[in-house]
């Protein structure tokens, strides 16, 4: 799933932080651990000094056989026994207020008293508990780490949204800017350096694009307007030669041959400027259309045609199909498809146009093979051996849906009908 800057940004550094905390939480805890057993060490052995001297002061002391408040403890032990150094441990001891054992630290230290009789000195003190420890540092760390999170969150949301304004003002530039529509280029100074420069050269980048579009628009126009003239003039100077001249049967057929191929060079040129117009994004302006009235309309302009195919055509309205659309290219888009359903249609064929809320489905009888979907909407394509057409009619069907995101054409054949099905998005 794609998400934004600024929480993708969160998420890794969330993922970071919680790793980096939870090896220092540990570092933390055996540092902390290590420094109160050397801070009760060093307070054991202070007080085994003064113990030791207080003993050889007052020898009572050496009767304090049993912990009490005192916690120490002194006991007679053999020669044998005797050992010159300290030795420090843990030990659990019952505590009855606690009712339940609790670590202490121990130390063991071995002294000769003032009778030369080796004595055993034992002292304890109590120490942290380290699974309290562990239990109220995890918690302080838990605390701190959902402080950490919700800090860095709303800190790093609040700069990075005011560090990004730039940025997000440069992207809805970007997204509504259109080739060929005048596009207001306003001065704005960033104070960071690299959406200054962004914003920079992406405005060099408009007025290039601009001066590309406008050359090759200039172009197309300039070469179809010179195709176009010498075309007509050509086929009405060939029309004349055919009313005036009285050509026999062979050259009449060879001037109708041409006659012929010079309109389907007409029309070829008209549908590449129109694919080039429709691609260059000229026809932006977009309003609400009824697409069930203007296929009634282009059904009455086209009578003649299909009276002329014999094609029974039958409009069937179960929705209304409205939407937000170029009402030139709903119309050449309508044309197409329909003029593609009759043209290639048998004689007496049927046609259903099947009008929904969503979808506009054209029905019609024809070849009784499949065509080929994987080539039906390329230019140049032509279905069968139709030496009159352009091949471009589908192509510019298809050019015109691409303008639309979330429309799409598609063909499907089935009992020995073809079904172009044009769909819209959901609004």
């Amino acid at each position: 799933m794609k998400v934004s800057l600024k929480y993708y940004t969160i998420k890794y550094l969330i993922m970071i932080l919680l790793l980096i905390i939870a090896v220092w939480a540990g570092l933390f805890y055996a540092y902390i651990l290590d420094e109160v057993h050397d801070n009760v060490d060093d307070g054991l052995r202070n007080r085994k000094i003064q113990i030791i001297k207080a003993v050889y002061l007052n020898p009572q002391l050496l009767k304090n056989n049993d912990f009490g408040f005192n916690e120490f403890k002194i006991n007679s032990i053999r020669e044998g026994d005797y050992k010159n150094k300290s030795r420090l441990y843990n030990k659990m001891y019952y505590m009855e207020y606690d009712d339940k054992d609790q670590p202490y630290r121990v130390l063991e230290a071995d002294f000769i008293d003032q009778f030369k009789m080796h004595q055993r000195l034992v002292i304890r003190t109590s120490t942290v508990e380290e699974d309290e420890l562990i239990y109220d540092l995890t918690t302080a760390l838990v605390v701190l780490y959902v402080f950490l999170v919700i800090s860095i969150v709303a800190v790093n949301g609040y700069l990075l949204n005011k560090a990004m304004r730039p940025f997000y003002l440069i992207l809805d530039k970007l997204k509504k800017y259109q080739f060929g529509v005048p596009f207001p280029q306003e001065k704005q100074n960033f104070s960071i350096t690299e959406f200054e420069e962004l914003n920079v050269e992406i405005n060099e980048m408009i007025e290039r694009n601009e001066l590309v579009f406008y050359q090759q628009k200039q172009f197309i126009e300039n070469a179809s307007h010179e195709l176009q003239t010498p075309l007509a003039i050509v086929i009405n100077k060939i029309d004349l030669l055919i009313q005036n001249e009285n050509p026999d049967k062979k050259n009449l057929n060879f001037l109708t041959e041409v006659k012929n191929d010079l309109r389907r060079m007409v029309g070829l040129n008209k549908s590449l400027l129109m694919l080039s117009k429709i691609e260059n994004s000229q026809f932006n302006k977009t309003s609400g259309v009824d697409f069930n009235r203007m296929i009634s309309k282009l059904v009455e302009n086209y009578e003649d045609f299909i009276e002329f195919k014999k094609v029974e055509v039958s409009i069937i309205e179960k929705g209304i199909f409205v939407a937000d659309f170029n009402q030139d290219l709903a119309d050449i888009l309508l044309s197409n498809l329909l003029k593609n359903a009759v043209k290639y249609n048998n004689e007496e064929g049927t046609l259903n146009i099947i009008i929904e809320n969503d979808r506009i489905t054209f029905q019609n009888s024809g070849a009784s093979v499949p065509l080929d979907k994987s080539k039906i909407f390329n230019r140049f394509y032509k279905q069968g051996s139709d030496h009159t057409s352009t091949g471009l009619g589908l192509s510019i069907i298809k050019t015109i849906i691409k303008q639309y995101p979330g429309w799409d054409i598609i063909y499907e054949f089935e009992d020995k009908m073809h079904y172009f099905i044009l769909t819209k998005n959901k609004a």
